[in-house]
């Protein structure tokens, strides 16, 4: 089920007279100044371009990020930063054309960064396009702003402003896009994305960052070249994927990968959520599984492991699907099977490796707490959970409570309750005890040393059973008189 794009709210600039560099903080406005100062010195042009632009003429506030372009050499543009007082240059990017300056000096950042280096980048005038067959773009220097904004990826994001002039540079009409919450490739769609594949996944995330409509033929180049994200490394897929995810309209933009294909090429794990919604005679209408899953991501908090979760935590409901013989639907085992292919999805792409570990624990515990009552649950059922899941409680407890996408307002106010009950629980109990705490009173060397044995499974056995006792408060975490001779009669036990 296709979401609707979501309507423009970018029908206006609040930018006075195309004033784009005005409306930068006054640190900004000075580092913008100076930089155009020596580079014009140098006998080059400087260009304000990039998201920075992009973002101030959408009525954005505050520090932006500054790129730039320029007509100079790379080897120009480090000279100009070794001739400015408080930058330090970098150049791991200058086989790219790109040198950036890291700015210590306090005179040049914005206040609101006190205490942190501006960072800038500033690349040559280029076009740069990917082999068949290569994951690495080929760089051509280019010799005028307008052939650089050409090859660029979208028309909002080639518009340039002259550092010196303050002009608004805009060959591709890039701000009647803004103004329209339109994204369009620049010139021929099926030629930039050739460019560079990786656009394809960027459109899809630029439409959920911005909530913008991807203008008819530049979706249709997107569906026929789906396939050439394959190119893509894993790495730069999971990058964006992540972004679109903890965008403001992920519904949207996971929209745009479904009906683009990317989805099939990039996580074709969840093609079957989609159509996954399925009538029962007599019985009840399931819900739609893909509608579903972007409704849980909305009513997360925009953390990317809560959102890769929030994705993935239904991703097995479609290959678990039962129904008994009263016609009852059943998913049985879906968390764990979701949370294995929550893991190889991530390891496919490269995700790190905490990612992966948080995301699969959390499919793999989504239903736990689901299931709280605070008539039934004990103190050391809650405990038990909360040891089990550790630092994850927090994310945890916000997708449980987002995986409820009912439309009848009393299930959505006792799931809410059943939450807020097992959290009141949870601090509760971690308010007479820290949960970190409930560990055996006698440790491995205490063990070893009481009986005289070496390392081995039985030490693990004792302890494991010890702090079972801590957890139901049959025994208190400090008593090791009591530990020792719990402890006694099991080694007894286990040996006679």
């Amino acid at each position: 089920m296709a979401s609707e794009a979501p309507p423009s709210t970018n029908l206006k600039f609040s930018v006075p007279d195309g004033d784009v560099l005005s409306c930068l903080p006054a640190p900004q406005q000075r580092l913008v100044a100076t930089l155009a100062r020596a580079a014009s010195d140098l006998g080059g042009e400087l260009n304000l371009v990039g998201g920075g632009v992009r973002d101030v003429l959408l009525g954005e506030r505050g520090p932006a990020d500054l790129d730039f372009a320029t007509s100079l050499r790379p080897d120009q543009v480090r000279v100009v930063g070794e001739t400015l007082p408080g930058v330090t240059v970098y150049d791991i990017g200058e086989k790219f054309g790109t040198i950036g300056l890291v700015i210590h000096n306090p005179h040049l950042h914005p206040e609101d960064r006190a205490g942190e280096p501006d960072i800038v980048e500033i690349t040559t005038f280029r076009s740069e396009s990917y082999e068949a067959g290569s994951r690495h773009p080929a760089v051509v220097f280019g010799t005028s702003i307008e052939a650089d904004l050409a090859r660029r990826d979208f028309t909002i994001n080639a518009i340039a402003v002259n550092a010196s002039t303050g002009e608004v540079i805009d060959p591709w009409y890039g701000q009647a896009d803004l103004a329209t919450g339109t994204l369009r490739a620049v010139g021929n769609p099926g030629e930039r994305f050739a460019e560079d594949p990786l656009r394809l996944l960027r459109a899809a995330r630029f439409a959920g960052q911005l909530g913008f409509t991807i203008e008819a033929e530049t979706l249709a180049a997107m569906a026929e070249q789906a396939p050439m994200l394959k190119q893509v490394s894993g790495e730069r897929v999971f990058h964006e994927v992540t972004r679109l995810l903890c965008s403001p309209w992920a519904d949207h933009g996971l929209d745009v990968l479904l009906a683009s294909g990317l989805l099939t090429v990039a996580m074709p794990e969840l093609l079957p959520l989609e159509g996954a919604a399925l009538d029962h005679p007599d019985i009840h209408r399931e819900k739609d599984l893909w509608d579903h899953t972007k409704r849980v991501i909305m009513q997360t908090p925009p953390r990317p492991t809560v959102r890769w979760a929030a994705l993935m935590h239904d991703a097995a409901k479609p290959v678990t699907r039962t129904v008994d013989n009263r016609g009852e639907v059943h998913f049985f085992g879906h968390e764990y099977v979701g949370a294995d292919m929550a893991g190889a999805l991530l390891r496919r792409l490269h995700a790190d490796k905490r990612t992966i570990r948080d995301v699969c624990r959390m499919v793999e515990l989504h239903l736990r707490p689901a299931g709280y009552d605070r008539a039934t649950w004990t103190d050391s059922a809650v405990r038990r959970l909360a040891l089990d899941v550790g630092d994850l409680m927090p994310d945890l407890l916000d997708l449980v409570a987002a995986d409820v996408t009912s439309a009848r307002a009393h299930k959505q106010r006792a799931a809410a309750a059943r939450v807020q009950g097992l959290r009141d629980h949870l601090a509760r109990l971690e308010g007479q005890q820290a949960l970190a705490e409930l560990q055996s009173p006698l440790d491995g060397n205490a063990l070893m040393a009481l009986f005289d044995r070496p390392p081995g499974r039985w030490i693990a056995e004792v302890k494991d059973h010890l702090r079972e006792l801590v957890i139901d408060g049959e025994l208190a975490a400090g008593d090791t008189e009591a530990a020792t001779e719990i402890a006694r009669k099991l080694v007894e036990e286990s040996t006679s």
